[in-house]
């Protein structure tokens, strides 16, 4: 079992989130009955962004709440999604007049009470659209990528989306941005250990200790392939052929680049990765705009990594270059 700092498990998801709002200082507030962290200064007559799904992969997404970035996060338990009414409290609390825009990770239970909450507010007159994130590409083949899952890809797509939230005039012209955003990223994670439910302390999966899994998901689920554990650079390479040959990414793109730890992983690991997926991406004549190095979609303690790459044209460019204030990023 899992040795964890808590006071009640089972209200863990929520104290944490408690502690993020303290932390920001009066420039979100809390919906209790929601579960939802907002912004105090959303404009009158802006299109809202809301993001959200199951606690434990902080700072995702609460950490990504503040200046353009989103309005607002609905934060489920820990690994499962917000019910319909927490979503439509939330939405409600987001709206000021424009819609509002669901913007999460593509699994069954977000897919399922996103959109109850959606028909739920579209009794109430209140216009949604939904853009679901699918960068993971070691689970599902790419003629079938709306199977796909919702990794640390998420938050490029959220940083493109709260910068065109602050400025599109409707909901329909954030709900195009965003998709390009998603359809432009690409990710794949590895794993070396697994994480571990708050409310149980029990792994989410077991792993030898002499093995790596390749394509591994959020929550443990199973990735492509297992093997022995191999040197950083034979990792980088096999992750990286995969990554570059989906969307495909050529010579002459330029990409964002994610370095995203999993949880327990060192920053000396990071940088050795981002070594060489530099040397790769310069090899292969693709131009780095910007990196990204550190946890910034968790899963726990997990052991492991992931890459995501973002390429860009000149829209998502200008979107992303938009600074940003929140708690688990800020860029000026």
């Amino acid at each position: 079992m899992t040795k964890k700092i808590l006071n009640n498990p089972k209200q863990a998801a929520w104290e944490a989130l408690e502690g993020l709002n303290l932390a920001l200082m009066g420039k979100t507030t809390l919906i209790s009955e929601a579960s939802t962290l907002l912004r105090t200064d959303i404009p009158q007559g802006k299109v809202a962004l809301l993001v959200g799904g199951g606690s434990g992969h902080e700072p995702l997404f609460a950490g990504f709440v503040g200046e353009n970035l989103a309005d607002g996060a609905v934060c489920g338990n820990v690994f499962a999604a917000p019910a319909p009414d927490q979503i439509l409290s939330a939405t409600r609390a987001v709206n000021r007049g424009k819609g509002v825009l669901y913007l999460y990770g593509n699994y069954a239970g977000d897919n399922m009470n996103f959109d109850i909450a959606a028909e739920m507010a579209e009794s109430e007159s209140i216009a949604t659209k939904t853009v679901r994130i699918w960068d993971d590409v070691a689970s599902a083949p790419l003629d079938k990528i709306e199977e796909r899952r919702g990794i640390a890809g998420d938050l490029f797509v959220i940083k493109v989306a709260g910068a065109a939230a602050a400025h599109v005039k409707t909901l329909e012209e954030l709900e195009c941005i965003t998709s390009k955003a998603r359809d432009n990223t690409r990710s794949m994670g590895v794993a070396v250990a697994p994480g571990s439910i708050p409310e149980t302390g029990e792994p989410t999966f077991e792993i030898g200790e002499d093995e790596i899994e390749i394509g591994m998901g959020l929550h443990g689920e199973p990735g492509v392939a297992r093997e022995k554990m191999m040197s950083a650079d034979e990792l980088v390479e096999k992750m990286m052929a995969q990554i570059l040959s989906d969307l495909p990414f050529r010579t002459g793109d330029e990409v964002c680049l994610l370095i995203n730890n999993l949880g327990a992983t060192t920053m000396m690991e990071l940088l050795l990765v981002n070594k060489k997926v530099r040397s790769i991406l310069k090899k292969e004549g693709i131009n780095v705009h910007d990196t990204l190095i550190g946890s910034y979609c968790t899963s726990q303690e997990m052991g492991g990594f992931s890459i995501s790459l973002l390429k860009l044209d000149e829209e998502l460019k200008t979107y992303y270059d938009m600074p940003v204030e929140s708690f688990a990023l800020t860029r000026r």
